[in-house]
C-alpha cells in the first residue's frame, strides 16, 4: 500500500521536527490517566477473537461523520474533559478552557504546561475505525466512539507526536516511548474488541509481538 510508505515518511519528518516550546523536563508527581485497558492476557484473548481482514477503503470518509468534541458536562466538551482528567493541577476558566496545569505525554515522555501543546488522541484513529467497520455505523454510533471516555480511547499527548501518528495502526506506528507500548497495545485491542472492529494481518502480528513482551 503506497499510502503506508508515504505516511511513514511523514511520521519521520514530523517526529524529527518535534517542537520543544513549553517543554518541561520532569514529569508531575501525580498524573491522571485514561481508563485502564484490559490486561495483556485478556488483550491476547481479545485479539485472537477479532476478525482479520484487509483494511477497507477511505471512500466516503470524513471526520465530520464522527461528531466531536461534544458537550460532556456544563460548559466542558470532550477535549476539555480529557485535558482536566489527564493533567495535574489543572485550572479551568468559566468556559472550561484549561488556563494552567501540567500534562505528561505518555507517548513521548514530554511534560507540557500549555494546553495548546496537547492533542487529544483517538487511540484507534477515526479513519482507522472507518476502514475497520465504522463505515457501516450510524452517526450516533460514530459520535459515541469519537467521544468515548469509558474505554481507553482518548488520551492527551504531545500534539506533534499525535500528528505524526496520524491514522496509522500499530504495524505502522507505536509510541516512541517504548515503556508505554504495552499499555498502548492493550488499549488498542480493548477498543477494537469493544466496538467489534476488524484488524489486518500486519496489524495483528504487530500487536501480538507487543503483547507477548508485556
Amino acid at each position: 500500500m503506497g499510502k503506508v510508505y508515504a505516511r511513514r515518511a511523514a511520521v519521520l519528518a514530523s517526529t524529527a521536527a518535534l517542537a520543544l516550546t513549553g517543554l518541561v523536563t520532569t514529569a508531575p508527581s501525580a498524573q491522571a490517566a485514561m481508563p485502564t485497558p484490559v490486561s495483556a492476557a485478556t488483550a491476547r484473548t481479545y485479539l485472537a477473537s477479532l476478525t482479520v481482514k484487509a483494511e477497507g477503503s477511505l471512500t466516503g470518509y470524513s471526520r465530520d461523520l464522527f461528531p466531536h468534541w461534544i458537550t460532556q458536562s456544563g460548559a466542558c466538551n470532550t477535549r476539555e474533559t480529557v485535558l482536566k482528567r489527564d493533567g495535574s493541577n489543572v485550572v479551568t476558566d468559566s468556559s472550561c478552557a484549561s488556563v494552567s496545569g501540567s500534562w505528561y505525554s505518555q507517548y513521548d515522555g514530554a511534560t507540557w504546561t500549555a494546553a495548546s501543546d496537547l492533542d487529544i488522541d483517538h487511540v484507534v484513529a477515526l479513519a482507522e475505525a472507518w476502514r475497520s467497520g465504522a463505515n457501516s455505523w450510524t452517526t450516533a454510533q460514530r459520535q459515541g466512539f469519537a467521544n468515548d471516555l469509558t474505554r481507553p480511547q482518548l488520551i492527551a499527548v504531545t500534539d506533534n507526536v499525535n500528528q505524526a501518528k496520524s491514522d496509522l495502526d500499530p504495524a505502522e506506528w507505536l509510541p516512541p516511548r517504548t515503556a508505554y507500548r504495552c499499555t498502548y497495545a492493550r488499549a488498542w485491542v480493548h477498543v477494537k474488541h469493544h466496538y467489534n472492529l476488524s484488524v489486518d494481518s500486519a496489524e495483528k502480528s504487530a500487536l501480538q509481538s507487543v503483547l507477548n513482551a508485556c
